[in-house]
């Protein structure tokens, strides 16, 4: 198999303020894979919280392109992916990720297979998606509830954790009032204390939040699960809940787990966990990155596997380079062409459309 790579700059729509960071672009680094004809796609993105750059990501993919060489053709080495046989230990779980999305991609196109038709599903998986509403002041975000209402979303997350509770109490309220029918998460990415979140809490499940995610600062899972305990809203982990080890421990003591591929490794690394909580009282909730529809659609080919979709990385972005998971009605779906089912931007001019 042969590999190549590309650095792309994806600049959101508008800057996207959490309790921790203000994020205006990210860069993402692209792989593809070319084996007989055909080519499998993947795609990685820098993160500052997980310590990865778009040069360490285009390095580690370059070895993981000399890995591939090695074997005859892509079902081997997704087999050696599955088995932890074909990248070193340590390799960061986006990189695995983003190489596990390309042979899947690529393995689907050689079979005439959809993703999640390997992965056993026969039926396209559709689900509605949160949206996410950053950091912003009560009239703007009250403005977003109602455009997304309007375009068809059910579900929002809204972003807290600023100095001031009341300020993330106004955000919430104004969009509880401008869209008094939608689903609301909340996400204040880890900025209370666990005393602050006792607090607050029960003042959002009087707004009608249906569940909160990471409320407290990551590194301490234990007061996460003391606090679930006894939390009027589900509580789910997200940074407390990175991989395989971080659900067994939390299994059972907080209501919901976020996975994100990036996170954890890959497809089959989410499947793992969700096989695991499964029947714990553990619900599942995908979660993304920012990132274009080429690094999201890996997990809506699982998105009816969850009871949280939280899937609009791509819709965040002022031009989304890749298409074929759909989003904008706030319903993200798997698309039954085969492998992951996306398309690139032609206008891109680097990546040809494969049809299997």
């Amino acid at each position: 198999m042969k590999s190549t790579l590309r650095t792309v700059r994806l600049q959101l729509a508008e800057p996207l303020r959490i309790s921790r960071s203000v994020m205006t672009a990210r860069d993402a680094v692209w792989l593809s894979l070319e084996h007989r004809g055909l080519r499998g796609h993947g795609e990685a993105v820098a993160s500052a919280y997980f310590g990865l750059d778009a040069a360490t990501i285009g390095r580690l993919l370059t070895d993981a392109g000399g890995a591939l060489a090695r074997f005859a053709d892509p079902e081997s080495a997704l087999a050696a992916q599955r088995a932890g046989e074909l990248l070193p230990e340590g390799t960061p779980p986006a990189v695995a990720a983003a190489v596990e999305s390309a042979l899947l991609d690529l393995v689907g196109k050689r079979a005439g297979a959809a993703v999640h038709q390997l992965l056993g599903t026969l039926t396209p998986p559709a689900a509605a998606t949160a949206r996410t509403i950053g950091i912003t002041d009560p009239e703007h975000a009250a403005a977003q509830a109602r455009r997304l209402a309007a375009a068809g979303f059910r579900l929002l997350k809204v972003k807290a954790g600023t100095p001031d509770p009341e300020d993330d109490l106004a955000r919430v309220a104004a969009v509880r009032r401008a869209a008094p029918d939608l689903r609301l998460l909340l996400d204040p990415n880890g900025a209370w204390t666990p005393t602050e979140a006792r607090e607050l809490l029960p003042r959002y499940a009087d707004l009608g939040v249906e569940a909160v995610e990471q409320p407290t600062a990551p590194g301490d899972p234990e007061a996460l699960a003391r606090l679930a305990e006894g939390a009027p809203l589900p509580v789910i982990a997200d940074e407390d809940a990175v991989g395989y080890d971080d659900a067994r421990r939390l299994a059972g003591r907080v209501h919901g787990v976020n996975v994100k591929l990036a996170k954890c490794g890959g497809v089959h690394a989410a499947l793992r966990i969700a096989e695991l909580i499964a029947g714990s009282g553990t619900a599942l909730m995908l979660g993304c990155l920012t990132a274009s529809s080429l690094g999201i659609a890996p997990a809506v080919h699982l998105a009816d596997r969850a009871r949280w979709v939280d899937l609009d990385g791509h819709l965040l972005l002022a031009g989304d380079p890749w298409s074929g998971i759909g989003g904008a009605d706030g319903t993200v779906r798997a698309s039954g062409r085969a492998g992951l089912g996306v398309r690139p931007d032609h206008q891109e001019g680097h990546f040809r459309e494969d049809v299997a």
